[in-house]
Formats: C-alpha cells, structure tokens, sequence
C-alpha cells in the first residue's frame, strides 16, 4: 500500500453535548397493582443510537492513495503502535480493485513510446 498521500486534522475536534432526554415510554407506562421486582418497564425508543469510535486520545484519522487499486483508503490509526484500528474500503475490497485496475490496464492496446527526437 503506498502511503504517498496522507491528510491529519488540525486542531482539536469541538466537544458534543449530550443532551438527556426524559424517557416517554416510562412517564406513558400504564399503573399496576405488582410490586416492584415483578413490574417490567417499556424501553425507550426515542434514544439515539451513537456509532461513535471510543473517545481514545492516541488515535488519529489519514487519508491515503492506493496507486494498486486506483482509489483512496480512510484510515484510523493507532498514533502509540501505527496499527490500523479501521479502514474504508477494507482489504479484500482494496485487492479487489487492485486486481480489476491491473486487468483493465492489460485489456488496453500498449502504445510505443515516441522516443524520436527531431532536430
């Protein structure tokens, strides 16, 4: 994999806040009459759902060009051992193209070269 283009964010990211929200399902919930280590509560179905890598501080997000499969890989990366934590597109993904592009470059017609130097 070719590292000949790398893009590093500058600066520190701004942090979010999280904002809680009251759970509907528990203030609609219909009373009864059972004591408390019976009663089942209704989940909350308005949280949101965060997909959010952990908040790690040694890590780092790079952009690199792929010159074998013609294409970009998103990469985060560990800053203390430079091991890859996730990519995009992933392995296979990369060698898949890696392998269409070189065919794609067998099927066109070669050219020669025009080394004729006129005087």
């Amino acid at each position: 994999m070719s590292t000949d283009f790398s893009i590093r964010p500058v600066g520190i990211p701004a942090p979010a806040q999280i904002v809680p929200t009251s759970n509907s399902a528990a203030n609609e919930a219909v009373q009864t009459d059972l004591p408390v280590s019976q009663t089942v509560a209704a989940s909350d179905t308005s949280a949101a759902v965060r997909n959010d890598l952990p908040n790690n501080q040694n890590i780092s997000r790079q952009v690199v060009f792929d010159q074998a499969a013609a294409s970009f890989v998103f990469q985060v990366v560990n800053d203390k051992t430079d091991a890859v934590v996730n990519q995009f597109p992933d392995e296979a993904m990369l060698r898949r193209r890696a392998y269409f592009h070189a065919e794609d470059l067998k099927s066109q017609p070669s050219r020669p070269l025009n080394t004729d130097v006129s005087a």
